[in-house]
């Protein structure tokens, strides 16, 4: 049958593993940024500059999945376009608008990083939350300034195969004019982050090589064990950033000399893919790197159990409350005051209280 067939089945193999790969990852993508986003704006702890820093890449990332990961999948299924011509404009300034800002905020936090180690002092009044809500909202006006271009470039078309006419959003004008706006994308948005990440990581290890942790935790003053582990976690994503990109952007490099570009159908659902889950994986980094975030995303999921538990031990505890002060017998009175010691210094009673979150 595949023999007599192959495009038939080779064309339903694709659409079955796109929209399964996809709506994983964009799945996956999406509740954890939005946890990345509700932790730290519900938790007073977890509120400080660089958390800043990565809120605003989660909300990136959020735009990138639902703008791009999202109507891909619609595009796999249906084989054409839906959305209509508005959708086709701000979908695609969405999706650029995500990709910039999720570079700018990488930047952002890089520079952070380098201030708060390097030069501590300044960093008391450089890194502070309020300065770096300002850097953020520069970042995101600029961005969205920026991407208004998408507006005027995009549009959809209508294109004949085979006697089906497929409607398509894609570019409004010839492929070699934009050749100056992707590099200037590719120098801007890719190698210029990348670049001042290498020289500022290295400066930050040289200055953290150069000042060895303390081998007792109680030794360290300066908190540089903090500032080790939150600074691995954040070389981390930039590697990250720079190893899911390299494919897209060296695509997108080589097209733009190439007089048919070159569109293998597999190997750009690996660059999508890529893209995608370089989206989705920050909140996994975050989880596994970071004790804070971990306890963080732990509570946050068990909330709903725990308001239950505590008011059950509001419950239990006011009753022993009330049968203490009725009571009339001095051996009794004594016997509830230390059950009511014990019952509120339980951690399965009171987790919420026993919770301790380090500074990584």
């Amino acid at each position: 049958y595949c023999n007599s067939r192959e495009h038939i089945c080779l064309h339903v193999e694709y659409k079955v593993i796109s929209v399964l790969i996809v709506f994983l990852i964009c799945a996956l993508g999406i509740v954890g940024n939005v946890m990345v986003i509700l932790v730290v704006l519900t938790t007073k702890h977890m509120r400080t500059p660089t958390n800043g820093y990565l809120v605003s890449l989660a909300v990136a990332d959020l735009m990138v999945l639902i703008a791009a990961g999202l109507p891909s999948i619609a595009d796999s299924l249906l084989g054409s376009w839906i959305f209509g011509h508005v959708g086709c404009l701000c979908i695609t300034y969405l999706q650029y608008l995500g990709i910039n800002a999720s570079s700018c905020s990488i930047t952002a936090f890089t520079i952070e990083r380098y201030i708060a180690i390097c030069h501590p002092i300044k960093a008391q009044f450089l890194c502070t939350l309020s300065r770096a809500k300002k850097i953020i909202f520069g970042v995101w006006v600029f961005t969205s300034l920026y991407c208004v271009m998408w507006f005027y470039l995009s549009d959809i078309q209508q294109v004949l195969y085979k006697n089906v006419t497929i409607i398509m959003c894609a570019y409004k004008v010839s492929r070699n004019l934009y050749l100056p706006m992707y590099f200037f994308d590719f120098g801007i948005f890719f190698v210029l982050p990348l670049t001042l990440a290498t020289v500022l990581y290295g400066l930050i290890a040289r200055i953290l090589f150069l000042n060895p942790l303390p081998s007792d935790p109680k030794e360290d003053k300066n908190g540089y064990d903090n500032f080790s582990k939150v600074t691995k976690m954040l070389a981390v994503v930039v590697v990250l950033f720079a190893v899911l990109w390299m494919p897209y952007r060296t695509l997108v490099v080589v097209n733009s000399f190439l007089q048919e570009a070159y569109l293998d159908t597999w190997f750009l659902l690996f660059c999508r893919t890529c893209v995608y889950l370089n989206s989705a994986i920050n909140p996994l980094i975050y989880n596994a790197m970071s004790q804070k975030f971990r306890a963080a995303f732990r509570r946050l999921c068990r909330c709903g159990r725990n308001a239950q538990a505590n008011k059950a031990a509001y419950s239990v505890a006011l009753t022993y409350s009330v049968a203490k002060e009725t009571s009339t017998v001095v051996e009794s009175t004594g016997h509830f005051s230390t059950e009511i010691d014990d019952l509120t210094q339980t951690d399965e009673l009171f987790p919420d209280k026993k919770l301790l979150y380090p500074e990584d």
